[in-house]
């Protein structure tokens, strides 16, 4: 018989490894001893050794690299190696080292091979004695993990500097640290057959609406992945604007905005293994606010969402123009201006849109590669890309330096708002498009549809233009212009008030 059980588990795949592993452990240590092999047969990391404690046999099992060795030594093995409990029954015995023996908090009993096994693997010491039924779990953690440094996308001056890091119990304590209130909720899930990756729900009691805390769990446990390596895993299934450029779902590596959401009833995701949180849900509006917006004084505070408006609008429409001036409109121009363009524009080969499309192809290019190259070449490709080949192509009259000066100011205004490069990026060529077969028609018209795109409400019933569209004079008291303290702080703000 336990040759046939242990048979079960050596054939242990992601399709029976929940069925299999819901035994429960046996009384009997050799027996545990080899199931426990074969299960984690061929782990090397895993370590599994059998000892004596106080008469009877027992069984320890850690995993090499997810343990605090120190931590084992001292805090658990050595204080049940050397105490004398001869005398005690093996049940008594094992109650006596999870209440008295080993020092520390985090401690739980476990009776399946699953649950054991799981534990083991994410960092905790399993202790098993000969006669009884279940396993104490102590834990050890000390796997690698990267310490707390600077937000490296959202940079601001005067607000806190400390970012989300890898481990979510980090991420954790980095807002409950901000947050000294029980309302301050986190519910853990475990997500992904093989990899069980542990994902986070935040929020505030009270203040997070019920019905969008059960959709996100309810797409939270619809997961049906056999890894789950990210935020990028779950984001896409959080969002609900599938059709649509601009993501009712963000991304935040500060923990003070992390905070900030929730306390006007967002819900945060944390997904173990990825620096970032992902808010629920999240409007097109607040891509253009900072956490500097609430340090500095309301007018500057105005004048910096001003600039990242007009940074957006030039990066997305300023190549379109171009194309339908040069292409259908040249009335627009001064006679001066018009003159110069035509004389730079006369001498390259190809027409308006080829060109624009080319060059700002060649650009994206030259930022995937700037991107993904080791850091110690990476400015060497942007000089590269931006002074070799740039300067070659106007003396080459491949292109007009009109045009070098448009893709290269609509390519700076793209970074003002980092958050939305990916949409500016495809707007910005589909616009390019309409310009080149419509003129202005063709960008008014694509801009009405972008628009009338960005007012569906989705699952959450929160539409993305909203404060705008539909109009809350509540919230426009921080939108475009943020109001000083005296007044932002005097009512709290819940994004439920804006829902349809």
């Amino acid at each position: 018989m336990a040759d046939n059980f242990n048979a079960k588990f050596s054939r242990v795949t992601a399709e029976n490894i929940n069925d299999g592993f819901r035994q429960k452990i046996s009384k009997s240590v050799l027996k545990n001893f080899e199931v426990f092999g074969n299960i984690f047969k061929n782990c090397s990391d895993v370590l599994i050794e059998r000892s004596e404690v106080g008469g009877f046999e027992a069984l320890f099992i850690m995993t090499d690299g997810m343990c605090n060795n120190l931590l084992v030594s001292e805090q658990i093995l050595n204080p049940i190696l050397t105490s004398d409990n001869s005398s005690l029954k093996a049940d008594r015995m094992m109650r006596l080292i999870c209440e008295n023996t080993v020092a520390g908090i985090d401690r739980k009993i476990k009776a399946e091979y699953g649950e054991i096994a799981e534990a083991v693997l994410s960092g905790c010491f399993a202790v098993m004695l000969d006669g009884v039924d279940y396993c104490a779990l102590f834990g050890a953690q000390g796997f690698p993990k990267r310490s707390i440094s600077d937000a490296l996308t959202e940079v601001d001056e005067r607000s806190s500097h400390e970012a989300f890091c890898e481990s979510f119990k980090d991420n954790v304590a980095l807002m409950r640290k901000r947050l000294h209130t029980p309302l301050f909720k986190t519910e853990n899930m475990v997500l992904g057959d093989v990899s069980r990756t542990t994902v986070c729900i935040c929020y505030i009691e009270n203040t997070a609406k019920p019905e969008t805390l059960a959709k996100i769990k309810e797409r939270l446990e619809s997961v049906n992945f056999n890894t789950v390596l990210g935020s990028g895993y779950v984001s896409e299934l959080l969002d609900n604007n599938h059709l649509s450029f601009f993501s009712s779902v963000g991304t935040t590596e500060r923990p003070d905005i992390a905070c900030a959401e929730m306390a006007e009833g967002r819900v945060a995701v944390i997904v173990d293994g990825t620096p970032y949180a992902v808010i629920v849900p999240f409007l097109f509006l607040e891509n253009f606010q900072t956490a500097d917006d609430y340090s500095f004084r309301p007018f500057y505070s105005l004048f910096a969402r001003l600039i990242k408006l007009t940074a957006f609008f030039t990066a997305v429409l300023l190549p379109a123009f171009y194309i339908a001036v040069c292409t259908f409109h040249q009335e627009a121009l001064p006679v001066a201006m018009l003159y110069d363009m035509a004389v730079q524009e006369s001498i390259t080969p190809f027409p308006v849109l080829i060109e624009t499309l080319f060059i700002h192809f060649v650009y994206e290019i030259v930022r995937e590669a700037g991107l993904r190259m080791p850091r110690a070449v990476g400015s060497a490709v942007s000089i590269v890309g931006g002074l070799v080949i740039g300067e070659a192509a106007v003396s080459a009259g491949l292109i007009a330096s009109p045009m070098l000066i448009v893709v290269a100011f609509s390519a700076i205004t793209s970074f003002v708002i980092p958050n939305l490069y990916q949409p500016i990026s495809l707007l910005r060529f589909m616009f390019m498009l309409l310009s080149g077969f419509f003129g202005f028609y063709g960008i008014t018209v694509g801009f009405t549809v972008l628009v009338l795109n960005m007012t569906v409400t989705g699952d959450y019933s929160v539409s993305q233009t909203a404060p705008l569209m539909p109009f809350s004079l509540e919230a426009m008291r921080d939108t475009f212009v943020r109001l000083n303290w005296r007044k932002l702080g005097r009512r709290h703000f819940l994004i439920n008030r804006m829902e349809r």
